[in-house]
């Protein structure tokens, strides 16, 4: 069935929704009748997906405020919000290759941008859209985790800190928003395939951290998940539809791997 999702002419937010796992989950919801805005820094000079597209600085209480207003101002309301906004700067606690020159050390610059980045900016999305879905009594919080907050990620101990804050989040305001009919749930994607966002520069410095070069990295990807193979933005996509969608309307509180069975063991 064309409708199974019942999202048809809801409205969703999608932060960071101009690339990556955003456009994808972005195009999918657009495609199944979703009004869909995209909250993002970058905005497309020449946007013809007919999807509305908002300059937000999600770090910003001012600027996401800004946003929601506009949401509201042309929908009526804000039925889903899918928190996805993020940024992975790979950093190891102490640079042992190179003590002397540390080339890719966390520092206060990098742990500043994720914090913001990663947590102020989900909390600050969430509590502004959640005002509005709490005095309707309905909606749909998904945040974007990450398997690095899951499992820990050698060479991305910041990133996987802010991933994991994200999971107490998503617990706790599950428990906090339940009683007004609201939905808190999350999403921690694995290894996907490449984006604009797992760029040359982003591969180099994981490869740098752990000690291998980007060749090695690919490799060490496939061989250590189980079904063989990286995942795709489609598959996470649906699973993000499905979350939001009354077909997942008793799942609360939880975050959902995507990772082709990745794990630990």
């Amino acid at each position: 069935m064309d409708n199974w999702l019942a999202l048809e002419g809801k409205t969703v937010i999608v932060t960071g929704g101009s690339s990556g796992i955003g456009q994808a989950v972005a195009t999918h919801l657009h495609a199944v009748g979703v009004n869909v805005v995209v909250a993002d820094l970058h905005v497309p000079a020449e946007d013809t997906s007919n999807i509305t597209t908002i300059a937000t600085d999600i770090t910003s209480r001012e600027s996401v405020q800004a946003m929601v207003d506009q949401v509201i101002e042309r929908y009526g309301r804000i039925d889903g919000l899918v928190n996805n906004a993020g940024i992975n700067l790979p950093r190891l606690l102490v640079d042992g290759y190179n003590p002397d020159h540390p080339q890719y050390e966390l520092d206060d610059d990098a742990f500043t941008a994720m914090m913001a980045v990663n947590i102020k900016g989900v909390y600050l999305a969430a509590q502004a859209v959640a005002r509005h879905m709490v005095a309707n009594q309905a909606g749909v919080i998904v945040n974007v985790s990450s398997e690095a907050g899951m499992e820990g990620s050698d060479g991305q101990s910041m990133y996987s800190a802010t991933k994991g804050a994200v999971n107490g989040f998503t617990r706790s305001w599950a428990k906090e928003l339940g009683r007004w009919g609201v939905r808190v749930v999350g999403i921690a994607p694995g290894i996907l395939e490449p984006t604009g966002l797992r760029s040359p520069i982003y591969e180099a410095a994981l490869a740098y951290t752990r000690g291998t070069t980007v060749d090695g990295l690919n490799q060490d990807y496939s061989s250590s998940i189980p079904l063989g193979r990286v995942g795709t933005l489609e598959e996470v996509a649906t699973t993000i539809a499905f979350l939001l969608s009354p077909r997942g309307g008793y799942l609360a509180g939880t975050t959902v791997n995507v990772t082709g069975g990745k794990s630990r063991g």
